[in-house]
């Protein structure tokens, strides 16, 4: 494992070992607990391996975790499904996404997106530097355009864009489901020269950024319903989907779809022209 993954795979098994009380694992809650949730030569002990050998992980030693030893801590540590993955992706049994360097979507993709209008859709790196999108989305969310292209970041406008806080329905929901996803989706590099810049720009700029990164939590995507408060039409209830091409592997699209039942397919028309 690099020594970041090793890094991060410490300082989340501490953040998730700190969130397990001993009754959800059979434990005593009493004794002389100077700190929350599970002790270290806890976890060792219900995980079956050896308290030093467990100091060393959450040490970010140079030791090689198997998958059965991996898949027994999460079991300990009562790990979602998304963040189990995230740990064996940590530890080195699932693959990293790949980080190729994009200017633009490839044509044919903007040739897609444009044909999707008047759905919103925009695409984005495995970073999430937004590298193309639809007029759709430009009506929806005009800043995109004007942002500066080493701005153009989902994560950036998300956290730093008022416009952005007032297009989301719910921010705070919305930028918290950001922020997990993107942890889970980067955390095996975080040594990537993009992620570190972006990560120390937007620490430096969001208080909310901070205190969401300093948790360590993540989450897989969903399709869900999102809502928008649009200035010129007004509520929009839209369908939040994720789209990977075959033959992109490192883009992704995001794909804003009316929900029936709820005026957003007409406003999406007149906002489209």
């Amino acid at each position: 494992m690099p020594s970041s993954a090793r890094r991060e795979l410490a300082e989340f098994l501490g953040s998730r070992r700190r969130q397990v009380s001993p009754a959800a694992v059979g434990l005593p809650a009493g004794g002389n607990r100077r700190t929350p949730g599970l002790r270290r030569e806890e976890v060792a002990l219900l995980a079956g391996v050896s308290h030093t050998w467990y100091t060393w992980l959450e040490q970010g030693r140079d030791i090689h975790p198997s998958r059965q030893v991996m898949d027994a801590l999460a079991r300990t540590l009562r790990l979602s499904p998304a963040e189990h993955e995230y740990l064996l992706r940590l530890s080195g049994h699932g693959g990293a996404q790949p980080s190729p360097a994009f200017d633009g979507v490839p044509p044919h993709l903007q040739r897609l997106m444009d044909a999707l209008i008047p759905s919103p859709v925009y695409a984005i790196t495995s970073s999430w530097s937004i590298v193309g999108w639809n007029s759709a989305y430009e009506r929806l969310y005009p800043g995109v355009a004007a942002m500066p292209p080493g701005d153009r970041n989902l994560l950036w406008a998300v956290f730093t864009d008022p416009a952005v806080r007032t297009l989301l329905g719910d921010w705070a929901a919305d930028s918290r489901r950001f922020l997990t996803q993107f942890r889970a989706e980067v955390g095996p590099r975080l040594t990537d020269p993009d992620v570190v810049d972006l990560v120390a720009r937007l620490q430096a700029a969001s208080p909310d950024f901070r205190e969401g990164w300093a948790s360590h939590d993540v989450d897989r995507f969903t399709s869900t319903e999102r809502r928008f408060e649009h200035p010129d039409v007004g509520p929009l209830v839209l369908e939040h989907h994720q789209v990977t091409p075959a033959d992109a592997p490192g883009i992704q699209l995001v794909v804003y779809t009316a929900v029936d039942g709820t005026g957003t397919a007409a406003k999406l028309s007149r906002l489209a022209g």
